[in-house]
């Protein structure tokens, strides 16, 4: 059975370094009381699927900083642009962002993110979301000028939807927010489900 939380609300803790979730949950007036972000290994397993890569990871971080911050509420996400059955993480350098895009360019892929949340009795909800997008066809020249900009550092499939990318977009079906890192209609819905964010 669901534990309620306790009349004083609980710290928020985010397991994130991302700047953009932070942003996202600005957005509807959630603030964390803490930032810690959980360094786990993010290796695709052999065979993983990009919505079962997202959610394991999620989940992982929200364990790991629940273990540090067990008082508080931890929540975690982590986001894997899939190309078929192929997870694109964070490329590692330059030449790995342009395989990732010449990979995308004229081609539908999925932008999955795992949301987890955990609550200071243990109890742990998680979300799947998933968002369709289509670049269109991208020239060498387009590429060549996005990657020196260096936006796509950091992102899930070497490009970033709220920057210059967006331009590439020619389809999106789904939750935008869930292709910048973090689905807020349903992180809402979970904060709102524990009775941490008020209707």
């Amino acid at each position: 059975m669901q534990r309620p939380l306790p009349a004083e609300r609980p710290p928020l803790v985010l397991a994130s370094a991302s700047p953009r979730r932070l942003d996202l949950l600005a957005r509807f007036g959630v603030v964390p009381d803490r930032v810690e972000p959980a360094d786990i290994d993010e290796t695709p397993g052999k065979d993983e699927l990009p919505r079962l890569l997202a959610a394991r990871l999620a989940r992982g971080k929200a364990e790991a900083a629940a273990a540090r911050a067990p008082d508080a509420l931890v929540l975690a996400a982590d986001t894997v642009v899939g190309a078929g059955r192929r997870c694109l993480g964070k490329p590692a350098d330059e030449a790995e962002a342009r395989r990732f895009l010449e990979l995308l360019s004229g081609r539908r892929h999925r932008v999955t993110t795992g949301v987890c949340l955990v609550t200071p009795g243990g109890t742990r909800r998680e979300r799947l979301v998933t968002t369709i997008l289509a670049f269109q066809r991208l020239t060498r020249a387009q590429i060549d000028h996005y990657l020196e900009g260096g936006e796509w550092r950091g992102c899930a499939g070497g490009y970033s939807i709220q920057g210059q990318a967006e331009a590439f977009v020619r389809f999106l079906s789904g939750s935008h927010s869930n292709v910048v890192g973090l689905p807020m209609f349903e992180t809402a819905q979970l904060l709102r489900g524990v009775g941490w964010l008020r209707p």
